[in-house]
């Protein structure tokens, strides 16, 4: 299958659904590079990525997110469709606390569901007058199907620079807990380390990201990540 057709294939697969439901909302992305903390899902190449999504007024939410994918030559693994749910508080005006589960698959190959995995976040988010603070934390007990342990804590900030342009700066570590099953390039762990500009035009979010990484390989040296986005409400 060529990459035309497995990326019409995958907006078909999450598009279809949301014509026919009331109540929630997809978005539909492209992205010149899919990257996952830094390091590129699609052999340093663009995807096409969609999400349906509905959030109940208690906070409650499900979803699912969709995206291409290349790990390269000998594996046909071509698509990643995660599915996820949680709670959703504002504590108070400025303190917000999201948690929930996550549960990552992929497909394309005779051995893709080898790959599948969850994953259990917590995100905390503090508004202040000088933007938005957020402390993240992820956590599995088998990473991508190695029964590996694994964890990922970010800490990030969003501020505004003029009236709909934002500028928002994060760094994350991943980290292995059983370095004999998952190693980082040799290592149990590597920074990511990320500066991204946003902004909305007629109904459109564009993101243009610069990102690197502490490991040295061409999946995860720096880089400029540019997106386009659209999210339909049904």
């Amino acid at each position: 299958m060529n990459n035309t057709i497995k990326r019409l294939a995958l907006l078909g697969l999450i598009a279809l659904p949301a014509t026919a439901m009331a109540g929630v909302s997809s978005t539909v992305t492209a992205v010149s590079d899919y990257t996952f903390n830094g390091v590129s899902q699609t052999d340093n190449s663009p995807a096409i990525q969609a999400s349906l999504d509905y959030a109940a007024d208690s906070g409650w939410y499900v979803g699912t997110w969709a995206s291409n994918v290349d790990f390269g030559s000998g594996d046909d693994t071509w698509l990643e469709l995660d599915f996820y749910g949680g709670h959703f508080l504002q504590l108070n005006e400025r303190v917000s606390l999201d948690a929930g589960i996550a549960y990552y698959t992929y497909h394309g190959d005779s051995f893709s569901d080898e790959y599948q995995y969850p994953e259990l976040y917590t995100k905390f988010g503090y508004s202040s007058s000088v933007g938005q603070s957020e402390l993240n934390f992820w956590y599995t007990w088998d990473y991508f199907g190695v029964d590996a342990g694994h964890y990922i804590m970010m800490a990030a900030h969003t501020f505004s620079v003029a009236e709909g342009h934002d500028i928002r700066v994060s760094f994350d570590r991943s980290t292995s807990l059983d370095e004999d099953k998952w190693a980082w390039d040799g290592d149990k762990a590597y920074n990511h380390y990320r500066a991204e500009y946003m902004t909305s035009w007629k109904g459109f979010d564009f993101n243009l990201a610069v990102e690197d990484t502490s490991m040295d390989t061409d999946a995860s040296d720096t880089r400029a990540v540019l997106s386009v986005a659209r999210t339909f409400a049904f």
